[in-house]
């Protein structure tokens, strides 16, 4: 069982995005959101959103975009960073 949340419509207007997967060891879920490189159809979904948006940062005109992303594992009620130096390491 997989749960996707999805809020991208806004997100080069000022809003947050947010995707948040939620299911079992195993269901997929790393994979829906990573994907693999080669073939390209098999890209996940954040590659596929980080090229969306900066699509659209590079189409606006007179205007200027901060882009942040994080990527945090919530296992076991440990959460760490997956984007870290260590990415073993708990965060508080």
């Amino acid at each position: 069982f997989y749960l996707f949340f999805l809020h991208f419509q806004g997100v080069t207007e000022g809003y947050n995005g947010t995707i948040f997967a939620y299911g079992q060891t195993g269901s997929g879920k790393s994979f829906t959101m990573q994907g693999t490189v080669d073939p390209s159809t098999q890209k996940g979904i954040i590659p596929r959103a980080f090229e969306h948006i900066f699509e659209s940062v590079q189409c606006a005109e007179n205007a200027k975009f901060l882009v942040r992303a994080s990527y945090l594992e919530i296992y076991n009620e440990d959460i760490r960073d997956l984007l870290g130096a260590d990415t073993k390491q708990k965060l508080e």
